[in-house]
């Protein structure tokens, strides 16, 4: 049967060799790619166009979706589900929540929505895309988001405060703010990282109750962390472009014996993100996973009580 792949943040450094996976391995797909800027002005997007191009038998469309606004996430949303009610688009097999935004630089951002752009873009819009999308996927669909080892307090070396879920949700939305830009800029990051991981706990045991979805599954990934990513030089501070360009890059051989395999390039991360939402070996499994490997997320994210 056909059936469809969503991929957001598709002109993404993780996303455009996960893209280029899918088109050359999984040409039977409709894929459904969504970036914030559609337009050839935008360089990542052209490389995403002439990625498709490689591909002319491929069934490929770009689609723009600002996840900084509800409005447009919920349009997205419903322009799709009438697109597979109507039979051009097939069902769902897989969707990929890719897209996300930190500042390292500034205070918290806050969007017409009201909330904390960083949580917003991460969280709160990618979790009401799947819930708005639930109905049209395939009977053993599978939702994929990206996860960090950031969700769990000192596991990364950038962290300078620990993520957490506090009592007064609204904290979340309303983060703290000082002038430590870089350390509570990644903080409002791995916290919206630690809240999605929880949240895809969470909708698995929903889903396991209801007996038109049960079949579907969900899995926060994470894909290991990307020496060669365009994060790393997009809401950072110069130390970051420094270590990216002189340290990161040129020592990640010998960096990967101190830090394992979750320490490389955004090539591989994107070749498994595709075979964890595809292959057939993952059907049926969910929770966390760092690389391809079943895993633990942290004590907080698996608190049924938060």
């Amino acid at each position: 049967m056909p059936v469809s792949v969503i991929l957001t943040g598709a002109n993404g450094s993780l996303a455009l060799h996960a893209v280029e996976h899918l088109l050359k391995n999984c040409s039977q797909y409709t894929v459904i790619l969504t970036v914030r800027d559609a337009s050839d002005t935008d360089a990542n997007t052209k490389k995403l166009r002439d990625t498709i191009t490689r591909y002319p038998e491929a069934k490929a469309f770009i689609h723009e979706l600002d996840l900084s606004s509800l409005s447009a996430t919920h349009e997205f949303a419903d322009s799709v589900s009438s697109a597979i009610t109507d039979n051009i688009y097939p069902p769902i097999s897989a969707l990929i929540g890719n897209a996300f935004y930190w500042n390292l630089v500034r205070g918290p951002e806050f969007l017409a929505d009201g909330y904390d752009k960083s949580f917003q873009i991460n969280h709160i819009a990618h979790s009401a895309l799947i819930l708005r999308l639930l109905g049209k996927f395939e009977e053993q669909g599978r939702i994929i988001f990206l996860s960090t080892d950031a969700h769990w307090p000192g596991k990364n070396a950038m962290e300078v405060y620990p993520p957490n879920i506090p009592d007064d949700l609204d904290i979340l939305v309303e983060p703290f703010m000082d002038n430590d830009t870089f350390g509570r800029g990644y903080q409002r990051y791995a916290t919206s990282k630690l809240a999605t991981t929880a949240w895809i706990h969470a909708l698995n045991r929903n889903l396991q109750k209801d007996a038109n979805l049960s079949k579907i599954t969900a899995v926060a990934m994470n894909a290991g962390s990307l020496v060669d990513s365009r994060a790393l030089r997009t809401n950072t501070p110069q130390k970051l472009l420094r270590a990216q360009k002189f340290f990161y890059r040129p020592f990640l051989p010998l960096l990967k014996l101190v830090n394992g395999p979750t320490l490389r390039t955004a090539g591989p991360a994107g070749v498994d993100v595709v075979e964890m939402a595809l292959n057939s070996a993952y059907i049926g499994k969910r929770g966390f996973f760092t690389l391809l490997q079943e895993d633990q997320s942290s004590p907080e994210s698996q608190d049924e009580e938060k």
